[in-house]
């Protein structure tokens, strides 16, 4: 007798990059929501009220609950032990409750309700947290503002929730595969979402010449929807997966309390954590910012100017695409005429994006060349990470070229100095890789 290897879903390339595109298109409308008022901070401020500092309250106050309040390590239990598709719907639900709310928050119906006059008159004052300086509220802040930090809180526990669940899915279906441009792969769809909320959420903001900020938060919302959906295909393709391999779907061992403490007292972890405070806190506010920066810097087009047009934002978008979708697709190319041709048309197009950009003005089109190169080389550096290694001179390269961007756009001193603070914690990290036995056991093997 033969034993015949039974083929399953994800031996299948065509079916294990479909589920990774429902996750990651899921991702790519999350990311989208997460920055859509970014480019239109001078809007909410002239429509709305909200000054730099209710703005940065309001955006900061996604990170809250999953900090603060620990939802994120729940978020996690829950994972462990309810598993991917249960967590990913479940995550898809409450982000776009947080979004509805965001919106609501946002629009003529909100203001003089009785949610109006309650906020107006509440909130004004958290124990403890106020003293801190990490409270989401203050007084003063506008009742839209401190609504919509409720939406954007309750946002921001779905999408770090599905942010964790989406990793987890990928290793379930490229374990012993390729792994790396997968994930390379889905964080370059979900940069492209960045990317895309900056070109569009201006354009929503003032079409038909009626400036609505609640529009563009509309538009997030209706992606958020289709974003739901994406985790329900997902759902039952996972679930045919483990009806193939006669298994319950994956779940880790139970979650003990004594498991927190190997956690803390590693120092693996926590050189790796602090790495990701000091890098976050040098991206995100200056995500938040940035168009608003360059708005302040640059001289914008008369607005009946061809280039100020909707026309030529669609069309900028369009070569954006081109870009993404040239830059990803050479990843899959084995002949090396049409790899690196396709490399060429990607940098062509990317060219001719910059141009147009130059020629709007348009500080939301510029900004998004930023996650527009994210698009390009994520995939890439996934790839190379899967075939060469190389993942920790990777992140010493990258974090010497966010000293160098900081530079660039003459930010302060602070933003340099925790540029360096990531330089040493890298290092460490390398430090602790190189000499943990797992390392020593893998060179022996590739020896």
């Amino acid at each position: 007798m033969t034993n015949k290897t039974i083929q399953t879903l994800n031996d299948k390339a065509w079916a294990r990059w479909t589920a990774l595109g429902l996750l990651a298109f899921a991702m790519f409308c999350s990311y989208i929501f997460m920055d859509i008022l970014s480019p239109i901070k001078d809007l909410l401020q002239s429509t709305r009220g909200w000054d730099s500092t209710a703005f940065g309250t309001m955006q900061g106050s996604e990170t809250f609950l999953n900090v603060f309040i620990f939802f994120l390590i729940f978020a996690g239990i829950i994972l462990d032990k309810m598993g991917v598709r249960f967590t990913a719907l479940l995550s898809g639900v409450v982000m776009l409750i947080g979004a509805t709310i965001n919106w609501y928050a946002l629009t003529d119906a909100f203001i003089g309700s009785g949610l109006d006059v309650w906020f107006t008159n509440h909130l004004n004052y958290i124990p403890v947290f106020d003293e801190l300086g990490i409270s989401p509220f203050y007084e003063g802040m506008p009742a839209s503002a401190k609504f919509s930090a409720v939406g954007f809180m309750i946002f921001g526990c779905g999408v770090e929730m599905a942010g964790i669940t989406v990793s987890r899915g990928i290793v379930k279906w490229f374990k012993g595969r390729e792994m790396a441009l997968a994930m390379g792969s889905e964080m370059a769809l979900a940069r492209l979402g960045v990317a895309t909320c900056m070109i569009f959420s201006p354009m929503f903001a003032e079409l038909g010449g009626e400036i609505s900020v609640a529009r563009s938060v509309a538009f997030g919302v209706v992606l958020l929807m289709i974003a739901l959906i994406m985790f329900v295909v997902y759902f039952f393709m996972d679930k045919k997966l483990d009806e193939q391999t006669h298994a319950e779907e994956e779940k880790d061992e139970p979650f003990q309390i004594k498991d927190l403490g190997k956690i803390l007292t590693s120092s693996g972890f926590w050189i790796v954590a602090l790495l990701c405070v000091l890098y976050y806190s040098a991206i995100f506010p200056f995500q938040k910012y940035a168009v608003n920066m360059l708005q302040c810097n640059l001289t914008f087009v008369e607005p009946d100017s061809f280039w100020a047009s909707d026309t030529v934002t669609v069309l900028q978008y369009v070569i954006m695409i081109v870009v993404a979708l040239a830059a990803f697709a050479s990843n899959f190319s084995k002949k090396s005429v049409m790899k690196y041709g396709l490399m060429l048309v990607a940098i062509a197009a990317l060219a001719v994006y910059c141009y147009m950009g130059y020629k709007r003005q348009s500080a939301s089109a510029i900004f998004a060349v930023f996650p527009l190169l994210a698009v390009g080389i994520t995939p890439i550096l996934g790839k190379y990470v899967d075939y060469k290694g190389k993942a920790a001179s990777m992140l010493v390269i990258g974090s010497l070229l966010l000293i160098a961007s900081c530079f660039t756009t003459g930010v302060t001193i602070t933003w340099v100095l925790g540029g360096v603070a990531v330089v040493c914690l890298i290092l460490g990290c390398v430090f602790q890789f190189r000499n943990h036995p797992m390392t020593a056991r893998m060179r022996r093997k590739n020896s």
